[in-house]
């Protein structure tokens, strides 16, 4: 991959999303068409996740940081948390005997289940992702219903 051209990528997203509302994936991905960049779904989510950004009601804005401006020297900070990639990626969380099945945005299930595993809940023995599912396995159904209602909870928030 030419990292000069990730570059200019990831720079075109920061723009973009300070610059202008991007509400969704793919209002961003076209924007970025139009400023010559063509991306898959998955490298765009792959982006958002590098870049950190976050998803409110407003769309997607930078990550806000003390006295910073989101630059690279900023790479080394803690990785996103857990409820900010249930609020990036998540759409869905539903309860499956022991468990869990989280519903993502295309190319969201992987970020969120290294979140999920990151957090260390003794709820949790594992998770497997694909796409845009990540299956949480529980030791029992009592624990797999906590964790579906403490992911439920960060979805809707």
């Amino acid at each position: 991959m030419n990292t000069a051209m990730k570059h200019q990528r990831l720079d075109a997203i920061r723009e973009l999303v300070s610059g202008s509302l991007v509400p969704n994936q793919d209002e961003l991905r076209r924007k970025l068409r139009r400023k010559g960049f063509r991306v898959t779904q998955a490298t765009l989510s792959r982006d958002i996740h590098e870049l950190r950004l976050f998803k409110g009601p407003g769309g997607y804005s930078l990550p806000q940081r003390e006295g910073g401006n989101g630059s690279a020297g900023d790479e080394d900070d803690a990785p996103p948390s857990l409820a900010e990639m249930i609020e990036s990626f998540g759409l869905r969380v539903q309860h499956a005997m022991n468990q869990v099945v989280v519903g993502t945005v295309m190319g969201g299930a992987q970020p969120l289940a290294a979140a999920l595993d990151r957090t260390g809940w003794p709820e949790v023995v594992g998770t497997i992702a694909g796409d845009d599912t990540v299956l949480v396995i529980c030791p029992d159904v009592r624990r797999a219903d906590e964790v579906e209602t403490r992911l439920r909870t960060m979805l809707e928030a």
